[in-house]
């Protein structure tokens, strides 16, 4: 079996090494990899790293924007040029482990599931670490709402709608008109997935959350207005 991992990246110079490292690192039994990042117009050094990193690791596409056009957007580009059976989501920072990767990837060989998804939220807020900064903690309801309002529209319950790492067939999204240019991909996706019948699975993951002031790019107002809005679209409208 063959596992396409995309990598869609915005000006994370200081991590994509690491990353890219990690994943070529990363170990599966009975299924090969290639991995496909998209560099999405980044202005500061990251297509350097990128570029030296293709020297150094085996089966790494490079793609790029000649402009910023979005997570979402990134996303399709590595989709359309994927060759795997199943593809997963990397994020190009360190808040996720790739070794996770193996584990979503044991749920499928195993016969348990077609989609898995890694959820970092199936606990509790922990006030003490990963919500105790007020955004965070409003980031954590916030997709906890998503998440529950996904559950109730599409009938089936999760509880990280948001996650990074969603593990799906590529023929899933083959026929699929993915047109989601931001982070509105991970409700569309979810929403497109559910509505074809697919079973979610979720495991528990882990991350190590980053700040504001570290790069994290997501506006949990703004684009989760946005996913509400794709939710309730893609479930009523289109």
């Amino acid at each position: 079996m063959k596992l396409s991992i995309v990598i869609p990246v915005f000006n994370e110079e200081k991590t994509i090494e690491k990353v890219l490292q990690r994943v070529a690192a990363l170990k599966i039994p009975s299924v090969t990899k290639e991995v496909i990042v998209v560099d999405d117009g980044s202005t500061d050094k990251t297509a350097p790293e990128i570029k030296n990193s293709k020297l150094k690791i085996q089966n790494l596409i490079s793609l790029q924007h000649e402009k910023n056009l979005g997570k979402g957007a990134a996303v399709r580009t590595g989709i359309q040029a994927s060759s795997g059976d199943y593809i997963v989501i990397q994020d190009a920072d360190l808040e996720y482990n790739p070794q996770d990767i193996g584990r979503l990837m044991g749920e499928v060989l195993r016969g348990n599931a077609k989609v898995v998804y890694g959820t970092r939220l199936n606990r509790l807020p922990n006030f003490s670490r990963d919500e105790r900064k007020p955004l965070f903690m409003l980031h954590y309801f916030g997709n906890r709402f998503l998440s529950l309002l996904t559950s109730a529209l599409y009938g089936q319950w999760l509880t990280d709608m948001e996650t990074c790492y969603k593990l799906f067939p590529r023929k899933a999204v083959l026929n699929m008109k993915l047109k989601s240019k931001r982070f509105d991909f991970e409700p569309e996706i979810t929403s497109k997935l559910l509505k074809r019948g697919y079973k979610i699975l979720e495991i528990p993951i882990t991350t190590t959350p980053r700040g504001y002031e570290e790069g994290k790019k997501l506006n949990t107002i703004k684009d989760g207005s946005i996913a509400l809005w794709t939710l309730l679209k893609y479930r009523f409208i289109e």
